[in-house]
């Protein structure tokens, strides 16, 4: 599953499932273009020369633009990119807001359509390339309190969906994770107010009993599901999903 001299854009690569993917990536031999809003986030990839901070809001399409046309002025290709800029907001349908519902859509379904045009217009020509969508099991399931969240990764798995058909046959591959609980500051985030630390770490220890495998996801474990989907060793997945969520949605 050698990933070695492909070069592949992440976004939301300063904390979470995207950091962890970025040092998947590198470790195996890619050379990896980590987008987020939060440069201070990136510091600790500064001394790598494989690893390019980048940054980036990717609910401005301009943005988006510009970082692929750099990519591919640098580097004369774009061989991947993994959509793992995410935000949410814990709020539901009685007490979403305009402007809460506006912001997670803003990122997590227009940023991620703004990343795969641009990609897919840079690859056409190459004939090739791998783009990773990151939706949610809540965008099949559904989850309670958290209706724009839900909202915008149902959407992201439309778009992985209509993206994989529109570019079929091109040599450009469009799939999907959707991952589970996981442990990250995303999942800790939002919590309200009146939560103590005590109160969030009680909250995701009743997460993890909640879950079969009795555990949250490690960030790693989604890096790894990324990686299989930008090798050649996916090369007839077109417009799939996998699912890594210790069994929730199993049952």
């Amino acid at each position: 599953m050698s990933l070695k001299d492909k070069v592949v854009v992440v976004t939301g690569a300063a904390s979470g499932m995207g950091k962890a993917t970025v040092l998947k990536l590198n470790y195996q031999g890619a050379i990896v273009y980590a987008c987020d809003r939060n440069e201070a986030g990136m510091k600790d990839f500064a001394a790598n020369k494989n690893i390019f901070c980048v940054a980036c809001d990717v609910g401005m399409s301009v943005q988006c633009n510009k970082l692929i046309s750099r990519v591919i002025k640098e580097q004369g290709k774009l061989d991947g990119l993994v959509n793992f800029a995410g935000v949410i907001k814990r709020t539901g349908v009685l007490d979403c807001t305009d402007e809460e519902f506006d912001y997670v859509m803003k990122i997590n379904t227009y940023g991620s359509f703004y990343m795969l045009r641009a990609a897919a217009k840079a690859m056409l020509p190459a004939g090739k390339g791998s783009i990773v969508n990151v939706s949610s099991i809540w965008s099949d399931i559904g989850a309670g309190g958290v209706i724009a969240y839900c909202a915008s990764k149902g959407a992201v798995s439309q778009l992985t969906r209509s993206a994989a058909l529109d570019l079929a046959g091109t040599g450009i591959r469009v799939n999907e994770i959707r991952p589970g609980e996981t442990n990250t500051a995303m999942l800790s985030s939002e919590r309200g107010r009146d939560f103590t630390q005590e109160d969030v770490e009680r909250k995701l220890k009743e997460i993890a009993a909640s879950i079969p495998e009795k555990r949250l996801a490690f960030p790693s474990e989604m890096a790894n599901a990324a990686a299989f989907l930008l090798s050649e060793e996916s090369s007839y997945m077109q417009g799939s999903h996998i699912t890594v969520d210790g069994g929730y949605s199993a049952q």
